[in-house]
């Protein structure tokens, strides 16, 4: 039988180097104003700024600095192109540096990121049919891999040997499999895939993918092996965490609500209302999730028990 079980939630509304030859881009810094004798001065410790996002789809955890990184998709690309940026976020949801990655774009091309994943000191995520990644610590772009035969690229996750796994929601259900070096191959196609969204990668490096089209969480080898399916309490499913016990959080992007998978138990809902509950990420530290919400320009913060 699955439950529901209340849980506190915070919302935020919210108006290495890079390789040979690559141009030099701007990163932006914290927040600060130069005063009146001409010095930057950064942001005292008593204030505190909410705000930076404008269409946020993911985030991903930065536990070496403990700040969540956010992608934002920035205007739209019929109006301006190249408008996409990347926000750094401090735990309690106030703003560390607005713009990042995205302060100049001299360098620079993001127009429309959506999922994003770390590993290994890259931040990287999926831009239209681009695979992009960047150097974590100094946000200089690295590479930008085009996935042949994408229509939607949408989630993305990445082994700790740099092999991401992105999905393609629509018009094909795909998930793409893209190696360090570039090469890009079909993992999976077809049915148990209905709209992937979500993909994860468990303790033992199995691939987790979960469906917009149902309640289905899909849990797969490396080989391509369907090995288990689990379900959560609604369908329309968007992020997907696995934190370090095998506790899976699935966010359902069409009715707002997390469901909690704990290893060999039902789902449970814990948090619910959350309007466009999109590709969130988990921190691991303060034990929260962050739940972007996509065209309302805000993040959630839900506590974890």
């Amino acid at each position: 039988m699955r439950t529901t079980v209340p849980m506190l939630l915070t919302v935020l509304v919210l108006g290495a180097t890079a390789p040979a030859g690559a141009e030099s881009i701007q990163v932006g810094q914290p927040l600060g104003a130069t005063n009146e004798a001409g010095k930057f001065t950064p942001l005292s410790p008593n204030v505190k700024v909410y705000g930076s996002f404008r269409f946020t789809e993911s985030c991903t955890f930065d536990k070496e600095r403990n700040l969540i990184v956010v992608m934002n998709q920035g205007v739209k690309q019929e109006l301006q192109p190249n408008d996409g940026y990347v926000s750094l976020i401090h735990p309690d949801g106030s703003v560390h540096t607005s713009k990042w990655i995205g302060a100049s774009r001299d360098g620079l091309t993001l127009n429309d990121p959506f999922g994003s994943a770390i590993s290994n000191g890259v931040l990287y995520t999926v831009d239209s049919g681009l695979l992009r990644s960047f150097d974590l610590k100094s946000g200089q772009p690295l590479k930008s891999v085009e996935v042949t035969g994408a229509t939607f690229l949408n989630g993305v996750a990445v082994t700790a040997d740099g092999t991401a796994y992105i999905s393609n929601t629509r018009k094909e259900y795909r998930v793409f499999r893209v190696t360090k070096d570039g090469k890009v191959s079909v993992f999976l196609e077809g049915a148990p895939l209905n709209m992937p969204n979500g993909v994860a990668i468990d303790g033992d490096g199995n691939i987790v993918v979960v469906n917009v089209g149902d309640d289905a969480v899909l849990t797969f080898s490396p080989e391509g092996k369907l090995l288990k399916t689990e379900h959560t309490v609604e369908g329309g499913n968007d992020g997907l965490i696995i934190t370090e016990d095998g506790t899976k959080y699935v966010s359902s992007v069409r009715f707002g609500s997390v469901s909690r998978i704990r290893p060999g138990e039902p789902a449970q809902i814990i948090a619910s209302g959350i309007p466009s509950a999109a590709s969130m990420c988990y921190d691991s530290i303060q034990r929260q999730l962050f739940i972007p919400m996509n065209p309302n320009d805000a993040v959630a913060i839900v506590p974890l028990e």
